[in-house]
């Protein structure tokens, strides 16, 4: 069976996409989408990615909202203390999951942003 290799791309609609993309890559280190052929587009690392359909209206993502993201960080505590410092409010989960631990916020848009420190099986190799 053929198969996909990753995911290439993530398309949402934003009332001001192109403050969004600035938040993105700003806070987040999400490069743009390039401005012409030539140019790259940002790389991912490679690591473990869940897709997970969950049950409309659920709590997770938040009201009225159909989508969240997930990004896997290296530093959570770090990444949170760099974000709170740029004002932006993040919630870091307490419980450290067997998988990992998460944080959450929202874009500027006011959509579900997840932020994962993978652990357990998960967990990058020791470098």
């Amino acid at each position: 069976m053929e198969r996909v290799r990753g995911i290439g791309g993530f398309f949402f609609a934003a009332a001001d996409p192109d403050a969004a993309s600035r938040w993105y890559a700003e806070h987040l280190g999400v490069d743009p989408v390039p401005e012409s052929y030539g140019a790259p587009s940002w790389q991912q690392e490679a690591g473990p990615t869940v897709l997970a359909a969950m049950p409309a209206g659920t709590e997770h993502l938040g009201p009225g909202r159909s989508w969240g993201i997930n990004f896997r960080v290296r530093d959570l505590d770090a990444m949170v203390v760099q974000l709170r410092a740029a004002g932006i409010e993040v919630v870091v989960d307490p419980t450290a999951y067997p998988n990992g631990r998460f944080a959450d916020l929202r874009d500027p848009e006011g959509n579900s942003v997840q932020l994962w420190e993978p652990g357990g099986v998960d967990a990058p190799p020791a470098t």
